[in-house]
């Protein structure tokens, strides 16, 4: 096909980069290890650890995980915020021939049970702060070694055990827990100091990831990313950020480039431009627990002239809006990375404004490692669009039958390139919805491409909810409300919010008429992580149907904007 974008690239941008020059993204991290070894490659509340340490604490989490007899493809859940320990467990699982398995550490027993189940997880690191939750389900799991680790475990001794004192005895933020046989994340490092690693044999084809996401369905399933894939969305992102890092106007770069890592490596987007892309540029990650406590995100990143900061909309604006923030130095930011949601060109315009950093907005998605297309890191200007396809990326616009449409119509963006996942987790009927007989990865999001090769994403396909970045998909929360007793028929969709971008709203038909929306809410927040939760619930003696008795949220949907248009 023809890639009219290619035209508009920035200068120096290649239009296909070279996956061949690693055999595995673990002899990229190897290279990373080798390479920049005395680096700083982390820091977390003040304390860095480097390129070496993070070699040689991986090694040893990989050996220990050798030793418990898992072997190639075996899956590990790693259920952390932003602290040191991620990027050590993260590279030691890699490094065994292991598949991680990443966990959002807020889910819900319900959740963390479905999730584990169904990737066959037989192993899991945990922060302590999340361990009751584990607790409750376990047994119910394949998970046979348990790896708790605690907040200031890799910050020293002293340091680390003020910390831990603090999170378990002054905030509280410990629930108790009873894991039988579960090891200390510390302990496991120190006792297989000299324990050999085997290093596997690992090809481009291998499983590296399970991402889970819902995909076209409510079903949460697992993205299956191979080390090919992320070889592939690491170099095309690295190739497409070389101009706004050399951008003409700005001094050179000194030293190694500094990223504020703000959102959740767990997440895809984090995982890429922080996580793998840091090993990959030799880069020192600034790990924030908590991006909500503005005042410690300032006081983590002021003593540093960081480089790139990715991020959501919502800190953007969050951000931009907080008095101490402006009081940094930005005079090292080059690329500011938008993505997960839409950017909101008055959240860019004032981020432009305080930090002389324009936001770049792209667009990604679990299923292609994540990223598909970014505007130019070069510009200033806000396009309100998700930019070109990067390099070695096809994008087309199909209609409802699959076909490509003409310049300028609306259709379903699908995505054909080297960062296209292999398939979902034991789900070939799913797979066969979502990938053309071509190889083309339908996304579900509805857009339009100019001829300049940009695309801007118009509505979806399907009936995600889009929360601070986050996907809800209607279907799980659905099935969380209906089991309700006092529930008969319920429908979630999306509506506007100012600070997140969408938020749940949840619509019931009551079958026990003193169902209070308060009952209803506790039951939510007992079997839905925070994101998750409907914002507002709203009681209805029927539901609009199709007329084979399909609830119609769209019209739910609508009447919800035309009501807010009529309050207004």
């Amino acid at each position: 096909m023809e890639r009219i974008w290619l035209k508009n690239y920035p200068a120096g941008v290649p239009a296909d980069i070279d996956v061949g020059q690693y055999g595995s993204l673990v002899q990229l991290i190897d290279e990373a290890f080798q390479s920049h070894a005395q680096r700083p490659a982390y820091v977390s509340m003040g304390r860095e650890i480097t390129f070496a340490q993070v070699d040689d604490l991986s090694r040893r989490f990989a050996a220990w995980l050798q030793s418990k007899g898992l072997n190639k493809g075996d899956r590990v859940a790693l259920m952390m915020p932003n602290v040191l320990q991620y990027p050590v467990a993260l590279a030691g699982v890699l490094r065994a021939g292991l598949v991680v398995v990443n966990v959002n550490p807020l889910y819900t027993p319900r959740e963390l049970e479905h999730q584990l189940k169904d990737s066959g997880a037989t192993a899991i690191v945990i922060l302590e702060n999340f361990a009751s939750t584990l607790q409750q389900v376990v047994s119910r799991t394949s998970v046979k070694h348990v790896v708790v680790t605690a907040m200031g475990d890799l910050l020293g001794t002293l340091k680390g055990g003020l910390v831990n004192f603090v999170v378990r005895n002054v905030k509280k933020m410990v629930p108790d827990y009873t894991l039988p046989g579960a090891y200390k994340f510390n302990t496991v490092l120190a006792e297989c100091a000299s324990t050999a690693l085997r290093s596997p044999a690992l090809e481009h084809g291998d499983l590296a990831f399970l991402q889970y996401t819902g995909g076209t369905t409510g079903v949460a399933k697992g993205a299956m990313l191979t080390h090919g894939n992320l070889i592939a969305n690491v170099l095309q992102s690295e190739a497409w950020m070389q101009p706004g890092l050399n951008r003409p106007g700005k001094p050179p770069l000194e030293g190694q480039p500094i990223t504020v890592c703000a959102l959740p490596l767990y997440h895809i987007f984090a995982l890429m431009v922080c996580c793998l892309l840091g090993m990959r540029t030799g880069g020192l990650n600034i790990l924030i627990a908590n991006p909500r406590d503005l005042p410690a995100l300032v006081k983590e990143i002021a003593p540093y002239r960081f480089n790139t900061f990715p991020a959501v909309n919502t800190l953007y604006n969050a951000l931009a809006n907080f008095p101490e923030f402006a009081k940094l130095d930005f005079s090292g930011l080059r690329i500011s990375s938008g993505g997960g949601m839409a950017v909101q060109q008055s959240v860019a315009q004032k981020w432009l404004a305080l930090t002389g950093c324009p936001i770049c907005e792209g667009y990604g998605l679990s299923e292609t490692s994540p990223s598909v297309t970014s505007n130019p890191t070069d510009t200033d200007a806000y396009s309100g669009t998700i930019g070109l396809p990067l390099p070695s990326t096809e994008v087309l616009i199909l209609d409802d039958e699959g076909q490509p449409v003409p310049i300028g119509s609306s259709g379903e963006i699908a995505i054909r390139g080297p960062q296209v996942m292999s398939g979902y987790w034991q789900r070939p009927d799913e797979t066969a919805k979502v990938m053309t007989a071509e190889g083309f990865f339908k996304s579900g999001d509805i857009g339009i491409m100019d001829a300049r090769g940009y695309t801007k994403i118009i509505d979806r396909k399907k009936d995600m909810i889009l929360v601070s970045g986050f996907n809800v998909y209607p279907n799980e929360v659905e099935d969380v409300v209906a089991s309700h007793p006092g529930v008969l028929e319920c429908a979630a969709v999306g509506v506007p919010d100012e600070h997140s971008g969408e938020v749940v709203k949840l619509f019931v038909v009551r079958k026990d008429p003193s169902l209070t929306e308060k009952e209803l809410a506790a039951y939510c927040a007992q079997n839905l992580t925070g994101y998750k939760k409907p914002r507002y619930i709203e009681f209805r003696d029927e539901l609009p149907k199709s007329t084979v008795g399909k609830i119609l949220r769209r019209e739910l949907r609508d009447q919800d904007q035309a009501g807010q248009k009529q309050s207004v």
